[in-house]
């Protein structure tokens, strides 16, 4: 049988239905609530399944639909994007290793790493990885793992994946990529050469703003065994109902994806055009300057997107209150539309000095385009701008 297309396996895999002897044929996975299974013999656990942080039916069919979507042989699930992400770094790296990372980060990740694994012996450099030339200047003889957004949060920056990932190999490094903005739908970045991808389930996978959890997902059985066996050390692990919660985001993601990346082009066109505005960060508009690299290593260019107001602090906050279909609310991903202020909100946790450096000031606003009617998302935009 040929290899499914991407919608058929979001819909389908890790919930195929068992008409069997003893089967039930649920279309849809039972949520399995029970923490612990029993046995008939003590050297065999009933289908494997034996406590429920370290396996469980409705987490490992959701597990399989995750591997599938990313192509990857492994998928890994948690009870949050950072759970996943702590897990992995305490997977592979250890005392005195080094990171080099994307200088542009989602402020939970950046802190994560700045505050919290520093203490443990941790060190992390931040670098422009738009140049490839830059990540290749910053390995150090203790360098251990590459790690990128692309884009990245909230300035929508691009970074040539499949470059840096063979520059990674090239230094027997492990090249990790948060690919929540783009989705599974639009990017893979496993086929373009990286070795782990990350994913905030909580965004476009869960999509409905109704869940938090995080993903891993990779082919290298090496690492996979590692972080299989901390998975359940650390037990960082989403609920049954979580994962329920997942798996049913997943069976509309590609019609999701595809309402969010038109409104976010219309939006991005729409802001680009208005006077008020000084500057559009979306890679779906020919004035972002690697419009062109993501033509080639994405499929379409996502539903997030920033601009800068030609105002103060203060218009700012006018105009988000003026708002009245967009929610000012964190978190991304969802149908609903959501504005945010990253030096307020999500990346208040970064120095001033340095956010200022990488490019998030006062006037920057980070937008989550939802699936409403784009007439509608437009016209509210409009009377907040006029206001502000």
């Amino acid at each position: 049988m040929r290899k499914l297309k991407f919608a058929t396996r979001a819909i389908h895999v890790g919930e195929e239905p068992n008409v069997g002897e003893g089967g039930t044929g649920d279309v849809v996975v039972p949520i399995h609530v029970a923490t612990t299974f029993a046995r008939k013999e003590v050297e065999s656990p009933t289908g494997g399944y034996e406590y429920s942080r370290t396996e469980n039916p409705t987490r490992h069919a959701l597990e399989k639909r995750l591997a599938t979507l990313e192509n990857a042989k492994f998928g890994l699930a948690f009870a949050s994007g950072m759970a996943a992400e702590a897990t992995l770094i305490l997977s592979v790296l250890q005392k005195g290793d080094h990171v080099i990372a994307f200088d542009d980060l989602y402020g939970g990740t950046r802190r994560l790493f700045s505050n919290v694994l520093s203490n443990f012996g941790l060190e992390f450099t931040y670098v422009d990885a738009r140049k490839a030339e830059y990540v290749k200047k910053a390995i150090l003889k203790n360098t251990r793992m590459i790690w990128l957004e692309t884009p990245t949060n909230p300035l929508m920056k691009l970074c040539d994946i499949r470059r840096i990932s063979e520059l990674g190999k090239s230094q027997d490094l492990v090249t990790v990529v948060d690919n929540t903005f783009m989705s599974p739908y639009f990017q893979n970045p496993l086929d373009l050469g990286a070795d782990i991808v990350v994913h905030s389930t909580t965004k476009y996978l869960g999509g409905h703003s109704d869940v938090v959890g995080g993903a891993l997902m990779l082919s290298n059985e090496e690492l996979y065994n590692k972080l299989k066996f901390n998975q359940n050390a650390i037990g960082a692990v989403p609920s049954p109902f979580d994962c329920f919660l997942v798996l049913r985001g997943i069976k509309t993601l590609t019609v999701r994806m595809e309402r969010h990346n038109y409104n976010a082009q219309k939006v991005a066109e729409y802001l680009e055009s208005h006077p008020r505005v000084r500057k559009v960060h979306y890679p779906g508009l020919r004035s972002h300057p690697q419009h062109e690299l993501a033509k080639k290593q994405m499929s379409g260019f996502g539903g997030m997107l920033s601009f800068e107001l030609d105002s103060g602090l203060e218009g700012v906050k006018v105009f988000l209150r003026k708002l009245e279909i967009f929610a000012l609310a964190e978190s991304l991903g969802g149908v609903e539309s959501l504005v945010e202020h990253p030096a307020l909100m999500t990346h208040a946790s970064i120095p001033k000095r340095e956010r200022e450096k990488i490019g998030i000031t006062n006037s920057l606003i980070r937008v989550s385009m939802g699936i409403e009617d784009v007439e509608d998302l437009i016209e509210d935009l409009s009377q907040a701008l006029n206001k502000a």
